[in-house]
């Protein structure tokens, strides 16, 4: 499970994939074979009966790189990925952690500590069987409000 929670990571090193798509207005092959290291991975995961997915709260109208982002999202199903989308007007009834998170299984979560900017400060590693709990939980309430992807429009 992957929870995302900011506007823009243009700070965060993608190996300039974001400025390439502002720059041609989409998304080239260039940009699908350098993500093929990602959806090969999820695609090898998916294969293995792991569910992957992954749920933006975004901001609306959404940021240039959320519009990035919701055109790459098509990869990332396309390799196996879930991926759904919830406006933050929505989740703000909802209990939603303070930083982005991947939670691996029942014995470990990792937080993305980002700047204001959306580079990665730093990851930390949490194996709290409660504080896992807790945002599996979290994630699963808002999972169900997100909208699917191929339903939400940016």
């Amino acid at each position: 499970m992957h929870l995302e929670l900011r506007d823009t990571y243009e700070g965060y090193d993608d190996g300039g994939r974001f400025a390439e798509w502002k720059q041609v207005g989409g998304i080239t092959p260039s940009f699908v074979e350098d993500f093929r290291t990602w959806t090969d991975l999820v695609g090898e995961t998916v294969a293995r009966g792991v569910e992957m997915r992954r749920v933006r709260v975004v901001s609306v109208p959404v940021t240039e790189y959320i519009r990035f982002e919701y055109e790459a999202a098509r990869l990332n199903q396309e390799a196996g990925e879930q991926v759904r989308w919830l406006p933050r007007s929505e989740a703000a009834t909802l209990l939603v952690p303070g930083a982005d998170l991947w939670i691996f299984d029942d014995r470990s979560i990792r937080f993305g500590h980002f700047t204001g900017d959306g580079a990665l400060v730093r990851n930390e590693m949490c194996h709290d069987p409660l504080v896992i709990k807790k945002f599996s939980e979290a994630f699963e309430t808002i999972w169900q409000r997100a909208t699917p992807h191929e339903r939400f429009t940016v």
